[in-house]
């Protein structure tokens, strides 16, 4: 994946740090530009049943914008551009200027009301997650209080198919072009009391996964070195919580092989990961 333009999607407070931290981090390991977007609702939407002036709604619309960017301003300083849209909806409109500016990576804070150290999908995580044209980055809450120096290592969630094939082959140029290592790792997930055909079943999973993954692994070996693992839980969080995870890491989920092609589309069991997990998350759009 290209990692030369890259586009915050800004909201004053800790959301739009955490996102923003995140974004500042992948500038300066990939030597990248920053665009930091602020998405306003459109001038000719006025709240309440009253519809204020159109002149004064105008007016309160410019201020929101202006100080969310000042405040974006003096986390990112001068090196960053800052732009403001008009959309209706947060997502789509970060789909829109993405498109329209070029963007390779859309980077964004969690939801509102999630736990401290996950991520929580809103209506913007939702409609970048379903349309965008270009991977989107996730932040977990709380990333922007104590971000780590730099990235540590790139972990691709893996399960063999065409998709998943491709995102490996995507992570490895990316792992490499940022002088990173990599690691492949699938879930197993069964219950915690197993009748013996579940165990017998659960075992084939474990040796197909981790037969699979050395084959996915050898395929990058002239690249770089891609370590293994296959976690196992009664849930995914579960199994997450499984691995060790270094304190830069970022964790790279193909979209769902169901979506349309050349868009980033989340799956049942991606949208799992990105829920349980506590490291960001990059979702890349589905390749051909």
């Amino acid at each position: 994946m290209r990692l030369g333009e890259l586009l915050a999607g800004y909201v004053p407070g800790p959301r739009g740090r955490d996102g923003l931290a995140l974004a500042l981090l992948l500038r300066r390991r990939a030597g990248a530009r920053l665009t930091v977007a602020y998405v306003r609702p459109p001038v000719w939407s006025p709240p309440g049943p009253a519809r204020a002036e159109d002149g004064a709604w105008r007016a309160y619309l410019a201020e929101q914008a202006d100080a969310a960017l000042a405040e974006a301003r003096e986390l990112a300083g001068e090196e960053a551009g800052y732009v403001v849209h008009p959309g209706r909806h947060s997502g789509r409109g970060l789909v829109e200027l993405a498109r329209r500016r070029s963007a390779d990576v859309v980077v964004i804070g969690p939801a509102p009301g999630g736990a401290r150290g996950r991520i929580s999908v809103g209506s913007t995580a939702d409609q970048l997650l379903h349309a965008s044209s270009v991977p989107v980055l996730l932040a977990p809450r709380g990333y922007g209080d104590e971000p780590p120096p730099d990235f540590d290592r790139l972990t691709v969630a893996y399960r063999r198919g065409p998709g998943c094939d491709a995102a490996v082959k995507d992570a490895a140029r990316t792992a490499v072009a940022l002088g990173l290592p990599m690691r492949l790792v699938t879930l197993v997930v069964g219950p915690a009391r197993r009748v013996r055909a579940e165990e017998d079943m659960l075992a084939r999973l474990r040796e197909q996964a981790a037969a699979d993954l050395r084959a996915a692994a050898r395929g990058q070996a002239r690249r770089l070195r891609v370590e293994v693992e296959v976690l196992e839980g009664r849930t995914v969080a579960q199994a997450l919580g499984a691995a060790s995870w270094l304190p830069g890491e970022m964790i790279i989920c193909a979209s769902s092989d169901t979506g349309p092609l050349r868009r980033v589309f989340l799956g049942d069991t991606s949208l799992k990961i990105v829920r349980a997990s506590t490291r960001p998350v990059m979702i890349l759009t589905r390749q051909p």
